[in-house]
């Protein structure tokens, strides 16, 4: 029999040899996160039937189909768009602190939003997310119908919190954390897991073989040059390590 903690993660292993474990969200913070977004689609909705009643003297059969409309396409929709703008949340996700992740922790891809976007009225049966709800509740991750079409799961984010950095920088000058704004900019954008990721990289970088230890962090460093440029004259002298290092730094940074 499986413990409880090996029940509700989902570790996973990176080619690489690293290994970290996500936490799996569970059924009552995800019907929370599931009521604030149905509260932004009745309100999408609302508005979409005022805009509507504009269209009245278009003829009442007119109005009645457009409506039909744009409610489908707020259903589906408003969480397609939030998931991929906020790479796996919504508003209710955000304020719960969950998101959806791939099951096999790669970059979520659009075609996996839709996915399970568009299952939703499959998990919605009879009414009320009673097939999507039971289905989660047997699921050992968790998942609805449509994440295991989409081989998808909702994780809780934790939130950063400042790790005693000196094992991997011991006082070493961060040429990019002189850009403030790109600075700012790079803290919004990594995320908790790939932060964390990242870290436990720096820490257990002796571990590794060395040509996996070069493959590694340069996957890592083409991740975060990605993500914020900084200018050229505060990167030409790092290599993959360092840089990924300085990007930890700056994302984990208190002040």
């Amino acid at each position: 029999m499986q413990s409880a903690a090996t029940i509700h993660t989902l570790p996973i292993r990176t080619p690489e040899g690293v290994t970290f474990s996500l936490t799996l969200a569970g059924p009552a913070s995800r019907f929370l996160a599931f009521l604030v977004d149905l509260c932004c689609i009745t309100a999408l909705s609302e508005l979409a039937k005022k805009i509507t009643e504009a269209f009245g003297a278009a003829g009442a059969d007119f109005g009645s189909a457009l409506r039909v409309v744009l409610f489908f396409v707020i259903m589906v929709g408003y969480g397609i768009a939030c998931e991929w703008l906020w790479r796996g949340q919504t508003v209710g996700k955000r304020m719960l602190r969950l998101r959806v992740v791939d099951r096999q922790g790669l970059r979520l891809q659009a075609s996996q939003i839709i996915t399970r976007n568009l299952l939703r009225f499959a998990d919605s049966l009879p009414l009320f997310y009673l097939v999507g709800g039971l289905t989660s509740l047997v699921n050992r991750q968790g998942q609805r119908l449509g994440d295991i079409a989409a081989n998808t799961v909702v994780v809780r984010t934790a939130e950063l919190r400042q790790p005693d950095l000196d094992p991997i920088s011991k006082g070493r000058f961060n040429s990019l954390a002189q850009y403030s704004h790109l600075a700012a900019r790079l803290r919004q954008r990594v995320s908790p897991k790939t932060a964390n990721v990242a870290l436990q990289a720096l820490l257990r970088r002796d571990q590794f073989d060395p040509v996996a230890r070069v493959e590694l962090f340069g996957e890592m460093a083409k991740h975060f040059r990605e993500l914020v440029e900084f200018p050229a004259e505060a990167t030409e002298q790092l290599s993959d390590e360092p840089y990924v290092r300085n990007v930890v730094e700056i994302v984990f940074q208190t002040k």
